[in-house]
């Protein structure tokens, strides 16, 4: 499967691309189940849900602050509204995870809980890239296995919780459980 293709063709998709791009955040990407859950129900042919929520991660270590990603939903709620927006910088989210310092966002996304979640894009010079922590088989062959940060007993729980709790067995009947 064409991941970019399918992200390309999905004109929800490039609105909300070229909303984020407009933001003017640095190392931006939009990621989770933005590209899993479209890969997902391509795969499974079945009519995509609404955004549950739209994560857009960044990296800027000279701001901080909470308040700047507040700031950037709000300006993100303006271009595009109805969008359910997400938006962390991921330079200070180590805090929150008890991590060591993430180096940039897609640092920051490698260390997401399932390796088929660890995927992004991002729009670039009119282009989407994409990019993922961990490689694109899981991703595109269904398997949620957790990703290296998560490969504990509590990440393993927390990530069969995360399955139950979103309905993904009942979503994708082909997923696989790894875990």
């Amino acid at each position: 499967m064409d991941v970019v293709g399918l992200i390309e063709g999905d004109p929800g998709a490039m609105s909300v691309l070229r909303a984020a791009a407009r933001l003017g955040l640095a190392d931006w990407w939009v990621g989770a189940g933005f590209v899993r859950n479209r890969v997902w129900d391509a795969l499974c042919s079945v009519p995509a849900a609404p955004e549950r929520d739209v994560d857009l991660v960044y990296f800027d270590p000279a701001d901080p602050d909470p308040a700047g990603d507040e700031r950037a939903e709000a300006r993100a709620g303006l271009l595009l509204p109805g969008v359910p927006w997400e938006i962390r910088n991921q330079a200070r989210m180590h805090l929150r995870n008890g991590d060591e310092p993430y180096s940039s966002s897609l640092d920051a996304i490698s260390r997401w809980p399932e390796t088929a979640t660890c995927v992004a894009v991002t729009l670039r010079g009119g282009f989407v890239h994409l990019a993922s922590g961990h490689g694109l088989d899981d991703l595109l062959e269904m398997v949620v296995r957790p990703s290296p940060a998560f490969d504990n007993p509590a990440g393993r729980a927390k990530v069969r919780g995360r399955v139950r709790a979103k309905g993904w067995l009942d979503r994708w009947p082909g997923l696989r459980l790894e875990v």
